[in-house]
């Protein structure tokens, strides 16, 4: 609100102007001093704070999971966390790595475009050499690597993809299989050179030698899930947790899983005594079971169907002819508590 000034504040004023006790330039200088921010056009930010939060957040997960698999493979000591998750341009990154190195280039399926994997040559000789029965130490020299050893590299590097799969799962059914790899950085130029790129720095330590271990993607990449890179729909989706694309990659997962099925043609409760004197011949009465009843097929521990038996060529076999309903497989649990308190 603009303050009035009276008609003996502006005499007042006047005559300090006059006898030079008050600068006309204080006057005139403005009282709004506001913050003035330097953008740079050259490598604009296009990637805010949450966005940035939230690629952390994926990829600590993804640096927890190749922790557990890379120490279990190696049977030596793995750490690895995220040291930092910064934005630059694709030339500063290329600058920033040594020559040579392991670069690996990754399709990055259903999305386009390619990401890449930077392991530094410490870690990388350092897996070689425990691969390869060593102590796990580093390299003491640069050098390339030979086709043996890059060999051996695609399969790690696949099997750290697999916990990118998994890290990535909440916000994208992410498929990224390796391309190829590359040593020179020169020639692994997936995108211009001033293009915006999100670089997540993992700090790796196998056994006593330390690196490091950089995934790059381009936000062309990641440009069509930017909107899912926020904390409010990646905390929603944990929290919802049964959605639809959760369920089909759960059936996925469940499909490939066996499990083992029982054709129980009944039971009987006997002692340790009887077991242990039973020979060839002898003839044990099952209870509740009476010839011509169907069999319980029961998944895992549980049954889940009513059965007959009967034979497909020379081998045994079962028809099922009921499923068990809730309350019937209730009824065989409590059947079974019964049996156990005898």
């Amino acid at each position: 609100m603009t303050e009035v000034l009276s008609q003996d504040e502006i005499d007042q004023l006047l005559t300090a102007i006059s006898s030079g006790d008050i600068e006309t330039e204080e006057i005139r200088q403005p009282t709004d001093q506001r913050k003035i921010k330097i953008y740079d056009f050259k490598r604009p930010d296009k990637f805010s704070k949450e966005q940035i939060r939230t690629v952390s957040i994926m990829h600590e997960t993804f640096a927890r999971l190749s922790t557990t698999s890379l120490s279990a493979q190696l049977r030596s000591m793995v750490q690895v966390h995220v040291a930092s998750v910064d934005q630059l341009t694709y030339e500063e990154f290329i600058r920033s790595i040594p020559n040579p190195t392991t670069l690996a280039v990754i399709n990055m399926d259903p999305l386009k475009g390619s990401a890449i994997m930077e392991i530094d040559p410490s870690i990388t000789f350092s897996i070689i050499d425990r691969l390869f029965g060593g102590q796990g130490e580093g390299a003491k020299v640069t050098r390339d690597l030979t086709d043996i050893e890059q060999s051996v590299m695609e399969g790690i590097i696949v099997r750290i993809l697999g916990n990118m799969r998994e890290a990535w799962s909440q916000v994208i059914d992410l498929r990224p299989r390796l391309g190829q790899i590359e040593t020179n950085p020169q020639f692994a130029q997936i995108v211009p050179p001033t293009e915006m790129v999100v670089l997540v720095t993992l700090e790796t330590k196998v056994g006593d030698v330390e690196g490091m271990m950089n995934f790059c993607i381009p936000y062309l990449t990641i440009e069509p899930i930017i909107g899912k890179l926020s904390a409010q729909y990646w905390y929603s989706t944990v929290r919802r947790g049964a959605t639809t694309e959760n369920l089909n990659i759960l059936r996925e997962r469940l499909s490939t899983i066996e499990v083992n099925i029982v054709a129980e043609i009944g039971r009987m409760n006997l002692t340790v005594r009887d077991v242990l004197s039973l020979v060839p011949g002898d003839v044990i009465r099952l209870q509740n079971t009476r010839t011509g009843d169907p069999f319980s097929l029961n998944i895992g521990n549980r049954p889940k169907f009513l059965c007959k038996p009967g034979q497909i060529g020379n081998k045994l076999a079962v028809q099922i002819v009921k499923k068990l309903e809730d309350v019937q497989v209730q009824d065989f649990e409590e059947l079974d508590d019964v049996e156990g308190d005898e």
